[in-house]
């Protein structure tokens, strides 16, 4: 879950099963309501999660929580897609709204 979580930080969207991207919704928007609030320990709380990957913890608090100021909720939102043609999974979109 961290290395998609880092994943969609970075790029801002990404392709994979339905149930990743329903697991991945609920940390993802916790994370990015901690960045919102802009405190030292928020900062800290994220650069944990995210694997003490700073880079990415910067782009979060600076880039994408801004966005989000006057929302209260849903920063993401899941895409469902054709099956996948090899096994038949589920495979859906998450990315940021």
């Amino acid at each position: 879950m961290k290395s998609l979580t880092r994943s969609l930080i970075l790029h801002e969207r990404i392709t994979t099963t339905e149930a990743k991207a329903k697991e991945l919704r609920p940390m993802i928007e916790g994370l990015v309501t901690k960045a919102r609030t802009g405190t030292p320990h928020a900062r800290k709380l994220i650069t944990a999660t995210l694997s003490n990957e700073r880079s990415m913890a910067k782009k979060l608090i600076a880039e994408i929580a801004p966005r989000y100021e006057g929302r209260k909720g849903g920063y993401t939102r899941i895409v469902k897609l054709p099956r996948r043609k090899s096994d038949g999974s589920k495979m859906a979109v998450i990315e940021f709204v």
